[in-house]
């Protein structure tokens, strides 16, 4: 079987792609698998070979740059705080007796939950909105 260079862009792409979901920490090497698919789309209209690797350059680095360059501009939340990442956060609960310390038990999603006030001013009962969650502890302030 005799591939073209097109395919083994295709196959470089690809196995960037499966790096990616492999490690599922970046989006590095997506970036990378977009610049070998801009070869590979380079070398199917019948670009040289040095086009090839100059496209696959330029677009893979390109895009890696922007999105180091956005990550910097925009940094991810941490994971407690993301809602990204913790659907939790921005749903609301009923808070009915704060302890002298700032904490409660309540009840959310079927569960007990201790809870933490981190609003300003003092606490009070009502409707209260999940801010961060800390392990098992919801920080919430006043809705």
């Amino acid at each position: 079987m005799d591939w073209s260079v097109a395919t083994w862009w295709w196959v470089i792409c690809g196995g960037l792609v499966a790096a990616e979901l492999a490690s599922g920490t970046t989006f590095y090497l997506l970036m990378l698998a977009l610049g070998a698919a801009a070869a590979a789309l380079m070398a199917h209209v019948g670009g040289p070979f040095w086009l090839q690797l100059v496209v696959a350059a330029a677009v893979g680095g390109g895009a890696v740059t922007w999105w180091h360059l956005r990550l910097r501009r925009h940094p991810r939340a941490p994971a407690g705080e993301n809602p990204n990442v913790n659907l939790d956060i921005g749903q609301s609960l009923d808070v009915a007796l704060w302890r002298a310390d700032g904490t409660a038990e309540v009840r959310y999603r079927g569960a007990a939950w201790q809870a933490r006030f981190v609003g300003a001013g003092a606490p009070h009962s009502g409707r209260h909105v999940i801010r961060a969650v800390e392990g098992s502890c919801l920080l919430v302030d006043a809705a």
